[in-house]
């Protein structure tokens, strides 16, 4: 028989939200992995530290740079440590969310041929990082949804 605090602890450990931000921290560090394999990253022997004169392309699509691909990485190891608590899930999922609704911001307000420019960012990872902030966000919210006439508990 298990008791109600193994079965909560299991039950957390399962949370959706915590799922969701470990399986995006991981796709995030596999591609800032795969921006530095020649051949999955197109014209590899352009690419720059950082900056729009790099024409590396990961997948041939989306500009990167090594800066591009350490802050992939690095939002990939937030994803995996952040994905240990719920509150910490929700607040990576959303708080990422927002900050690549800011870099797609920045991606349209920004000339592409730019020094301001430094990421770099194209026409491609401009929608992919619209795509990123809205799905981002809108997980976060909804694994985190309480049902309607739930009553919240009082924390210990």
């Amino acid at each position: 028989m298990t008791s109600r605090y193994e079965s909560t602890t299991r039950a957390a450990a399962r949370a959706p939200v915590r799922v969701a931000a470990a399986t995006v921290g991981a796709i995030f560090l596999l591609v800032g992995i795969l921006g530095f394999i020649p051949g999955i990253t197109t014209n590899y022997d352009t690419m720059q530290a950082a900056g729009h004169h790099s024409q590396a392309m990961l997948f041939g699509i989306f500009q990167v740079s090594v800066l591009h691909n350490i802050v992939h990485l690095l939002f990939g190891v937030a994803g995996l440590a952040m994905s240990r608590t719920v509150s910490a899930a929700r607040s990576y999922l959303i708080g990422g969310g927002v900050v690549y609704a800011l870099l797609w911001l920045y991606g349209l307000i920004v000339d592409q041929t730019s020094t301001a420019n430094f990421v770099p960012v194209n026409n491609a990872d401009n929608w992919l990082h619209l795509l990123l902030a809205a799905g981002m966000i809108a997980v976060g919210v909804l694994l985190t949804r309480r049902p309607a006439g739930a009553v919240a508990r009082p924390r210990v």
